[in-house]
């Protein structure tokens, strides 16, 4: 069936009933065969992709908060594709672990109808936006461990994570290009950038250990040596600060993160099981 125009679509179309609110659109994983391999701990592949999952799910809903806000028009949609690729990551790892846990949760419900201490995201991603140098700083620092995470995974023994992966790797070597890019720019421009790029790292720099706990030490090295290359020519110090205390893959999370939660879950929670 074929529309003249998108109204036309939306009002007339509708012997698919979508969701009022979240994706609307099917699983993400119908087709694919989600049967979980004999050689994988279905509990820790749940787990992996949910944290994963909520990583991305939280990280894509701050970059949002840039929309009409950010320095340039061109920025404006670099951030909201970046958003975009989080935000299909986050579909996809949130029904992978929907599945592989037997709980049958799909993603909107993992998404709008879990409290703060559910979910299981790095604090890094849930923190305020701050100014522009502070979410560049972030985005550099997650987009570079993600990625080199995800190379990671390509080679996972759950074929699904291991797709997912390798999708992500194409997405997050741009996000990682991107955050350089203006890492550089800022740090090596004038007096004032360079100082709130600094301060933007420094302010990011006490959550970054929280993303390498329980991992090998390989991944911290090629992260380290990454940023010493991109920093070097930003004119950026390595920063010093101690780590925070806590961590949100074990629930433990700032308020920053209920804020975020109120205003992503209201309408969902609002409406249980609306469709239009």
């Amino acid at each position: 069936m074929s529309f003249d125009n998108a109204y036309e679509a939306l009002t007339e179309g509708a012997d698919d009933s979508r969701w009022a609110f979240g994706t609307g659109f099917d699983d993400p994983l119908a087709g694919i065969d989600t049967t979980v391999p004999s050689d994988v701990d279905a509990g820790e592949l749940a787990a992996r992709c949910l944290a994963l999952g909520d990583d991305a799910l939280i990280m894509s809903h701050r970059l949002q908060e840039w929309c009409t806000n950010a320095p340039e028009l061109e920025d404006e949609v670099a951030l909201a594709n970046i958003g975009l690729d989080l935000l299909g990551q986050a579909r996809l790892l949130l029904a992978r672990a929907g599945k592989a846990d037997g709980s049958g949760r799909g993603e909107d419900e993992l998404a709008f109808l879990r409290d703060s201490h559910e979910f299981r995201n790095v604090r890094l991603v849930e923190l305020a936006n701050g100014d522009f140098a502070f979410s560049i700083a972030r985005l550099l620092v997650f987009s570079t461990w993600r990625l080199a995470l995800c190379q990671r995974l390509t080679s996972s023994a759950d074929q699904v994570l291991a797709a997912i992966a390798a999708k992500a790797v194409k997405e997050l070597t741009y996000h990682r290009d991107y955050a350089a890019q203006w890492t550089v720019r800022l740090g090596d421009g004038t007096e004032l950038s360079h100082q709130k790029m600094q301060s933007g790292l420094d302010a990011v720099w006490p959550y970054v250990a929280e993303l390498f706990a329980g991992t090998d030490s390989g991944l911290r090295g090629e992260f380290d040596d990454v940023l010493a290359q991109v920093l070097s020519a930003a004119t950026l110090r390595l920063p010093d600060s101690p780590a925070a205390e806590g961590g949100g893959r074990e629930g433990s999370h700032t308020a920053e993160l209920e804020s975020l939660l109120a205003e992503m879950q209201s309408v969902a929670r609002a409406h249980p099981g609306a469709k239009w």
